[in-house]
């Protein structure tokens, strides 16, 4: 038997080189950022996602304000639905087509956006930063979006109109026990220019916010020896706060108190579909009808001839375990996406919720939240930057799944995956 070969299994080791750096080499190298005295800045600059911002504005808001914007009714289960239906998309990009340019534009209920997107009406705002909607409406103005006023707003009609002169003013009504309040902000809207009208119809009472209810929230904060130890951290709100015009609401006044107890004064809970004939006579531009949550309420609508409707939960703010909005979309889609402008709301986070919306047959959707967490971060350039993350999030979803403008996405572009499946009955 012959002898066989010995392998030296260790693996032969190459030397390196190695020299002594040179100034030159490392010039290159030593890239310092200069630094930006302005704290403001430097936090919003940092801010990545909206997520980002809802830390910075956790930090800096009081915690009823806070929580006002974050929280939603008593469990929350619509809330975390809405944004688990967005996280439970896949999309399906394609591949080979010139994306160097995309055009994020859209037009809905008659008018033009720049963006897929536009800031839903939001009630209490200056209580998030004393700048409030007139920061959400110059900054909509600036970025091309429609900016929405809501009833229960802090600022007035014609202010909102002066913030974004130029730009498109929509207004969101809530039907009142007087109905001589709601038929004349209507008509004011109308004067002002407004060109659409948000007719809310999923708030007969107010939901059961816990989290207001344990903070005491009312209109104005009251000051506890609870909320005074929560501002100590946050003096900054104080200052603005006490140093500004009081808050109040621009529509109406004598409404101190919780949430609950204004809407149960104020709001006509007996409102049904004989009252958008109403409001159809008064105001001259769109009429779309927001909080609509069936398939048959939908089609009800159209047939009735409304220009538009707003799937919407109320962001999860009202009846908790609502439809999802987003789950609700394609039957309404397939059902009536010829017959009138169908948008969206709740739970929106990211560009990509937005652009998968779109996909699923949507002609636009609003942001609330969204836009609330960059106010209370930084006041208009905080609405600024939320618009600015955004419209990022959405020309890259769109470059990624390779298609070259808002009119270009598809049904086919997105799957949404399940988790709730009815069962059978």
């Amino acid at each position: 038997m012959g002898s066989e070969p010995i392998v030296d299994e260790q693996p032969q080791r190459r030397k390196v080189a190695r020299r002594i750096p040179k100034p030159q080499d490392l010039a290159p190298l030593l890239q310092f950022k200069k630094f930006d005295f302005n704290a403001s800045r430097r936090r919003l600059s940092a801010a990545l996602t909206i997520e980002d911002l809802r830390r910075i504005a956790k930090r800096r808001t009081p915690k009823a304000a806070f929580d006002y914007t974050d929280g939603a009714a008593e469990g929350e289960v619509s809330l975390d639905r809405a944004r688990q239906a967005f996280e439970d998309v896949e999309f399906h990009p394609a591949i080979l087509r010139d994306v160097s340019e995309v055009d994020t534009s859209c037009e809905v209920f008659g008018g033009p956006s720049a963006l897929p997107f536009g800031i839903a009406p939001t009630g209490f705002t200056r209580m998030m930063h004393s700048l409030g909607e007139v920061a959400g409406a110059g900054a909509a103005g600036a970025a091309g979006i429609p900016f929405s006023l809501s009833t229960l707003g802090t600022t007035s009609i014609e202010d909102v109109k002066a913030a974004n002169p130029e730009g498109r003013n929509f207004f969101q009504l809530y039907v009142m026990n007087d109905r001589s309040i709601s038929y004349g902000l209507t008509e004011r809207a109308a004067a002002a220019g407004f060109d659409t009208l948000l007719f809310t119809v999923d708030t007969p009472i107010a939901g059961a916010r816990l989290r207001d209810r344990r903070n005491g929230f009312s209109i104005p904060p009251a000051l506890t020896l609870k909320t005074i130890a929560n501002a100590v951290p946050r003096p900054w709100w104080w200052f603005d706060f006490l140093t500004t015009e009081p808050l109040e609401f621009a529509s109406f006044r004598s409404t101190d108190g919780q949430l609950s107890e204004l809407i149960a004064k104020v709001f006509d809970p007996s409102i049904n579909f004989e009252d958008l004939h109403e409001i159809r006579e008064l105001f001259p531009g769109k009429l779309v009808v927001k909080g609509v949550q069936t398939v048959e309420d939908a089609k009800k609508l159209a047939d009735l001839g409304v220009d538009g409707i707003v799937l919407s939960n109320h962001g999860g703010r009202q009846l908790d375990r609502a439809p999802v909005p987003f789950h609700l979309l394609p039957e309404v889609v397939r059902e009536l996406g010829d017959d009138l402008d169908i948008a969206l709301d709740t739970g929106i986070m990211n560009g990509a919720d937005i652009v998968a919306s779109i996909a699923m047959g949507a002609k636009f959707t609003f942001i609330g939240r969204a836009y609330l967490y960059g106010l209370m971060a930084g006041g208009r350039a905080g609405v600024d930057r939320a618009i600015d993350i955004l419209t990022d999030q959405i020309v890259r979803t769109m470059k990624l799944l390779e298609v070259s403008s808002i009119a270009e996405l598809e049904p086919r572009h997105v799957t949404q995956l399940q988790r709730l499946v009815p069962r059978g009955r």
